[in-house]
């Protein structure tokens, strides 16, 4: 259900029938989680990030940026620093916007686990929805690496088993081969025909991405994988106010920690998790 300055939204002409924009209205309506704005155009912004990170999860599955675990990422040198555990460190003097453009642009240079390629959607998403100079400003000394974010993206977990167009699901399974622990899991994009992309895995409905990695679980297990009930979503709401915010009155948020955990195809929930860990050694909890 959707809701707009506290009373129940009607469909409008703003998105016509058979449009992506519609079939993500149909489906939070459908959704019994109320869907609260304060505005129309908030809505609209949400609308036209969750086309966004679409867009960019088919750019990423037409382009040839290729799959492989952290001791194998590859990048371009002329915007990204390769660290020694896989992470991609922004240049000095290269402008975020066209660091992230360059995974797409030059898709070929790129290796990267599927974590890392959500959180790139991510990035290439929002670039395509705000203003470039706001998206260089908010998103400086950018690093790419698993599940960490700029606090501005505000990932978040939501437990539910209705998903949107744009959602970020997990494919678990459990019984992955710890000799090809990359195996572990998939993170893919909900599409708007109820599809899902994987980086490595492609565009594939959930039956066929299950049986993918059914295929490659231990010797003498009979345990399937699954699709979790939990999505991952960006602060929709967060990035639409920094949207409408001049330069000059935008600060810098302090950044989370960096959990380098080298372990290939984690879900976001379990790098919260590593992240809970932290703080609390760090708090003496």
């Amino acid at each position: 259900m959707i809701q707009v300055s506290g009373k129940n939204f009607q469909q409008s002409d703003m998105w016509p029938p058979d449009t992506m924009e519609s079939i993500f209205i149909q489906r939070m309506q459908e959704d019994p989680a109320v869907y609260s704005y304060q505005s129309l155009d908030q809505l609209s912004f949400e609308i036209k990030l969750r086309k966004n990170i679409i867009l960019s999860a088919k750019a990423m599955n037409q382009g040839k940026a290729q799959f492989d675990i952290f001791e194998n990422s590859r990048c371009n040198p002329q915007y990204w620093l390769l660290t020694d555990i896989g992470g991609f460190q922004l240049k000095p003097g290269v402008k975020p916007s066209d660091a992230i453009r360059d995974i797409f642009i030059n898709s070929s240079q790129y290796a990267f686990e599927c974590a890392t390629a959500m959180v790139i959607i991510y990035y290439h998403a929002v670039l395509n929805s705000i203003d470039e100079a706001v998206f260089n400003h908010l998103f400086q000394n950018l690093y790419l690496y698993s599940w960490h974010s700029h606090a501005i993206l505000g990932t978040r977990n939501h437990r539910t088993s209705h998903f949107l167009p744009g959602d970020v699901v997990y494919f678990n399974n459990p019984d992955f081969d710890p000799e090809t622990a990359w195996w572990r899991g998939e993170n893919a994009v909900v599409l708007e025909d109820g599809t899902y992309f994987g980086h490595g895995f492609g565009i594939r409905t959930a039956e066929e991405m299950i049986q993918v990695l059914n295929d490659v679980r231990r010797p003498g297990s009979h345990r399937s994988a699954y699709l979790e009930n939990f999505v991952t979503r960006p602060s929709f709401k967060h990035l639409w106010e920094y949207s409408r915010v001049s330069r000059s009155y935008l600060t810098h948020k302090i950044q989370p920690i960096i959990i380098h955990h080298n372990e290939d195809s984690i879900s976001h929930n379990r790098y919260l998790f590593y992240v809970y860990q932290v703080y609390k050694q760090l708090n003496g909890i």
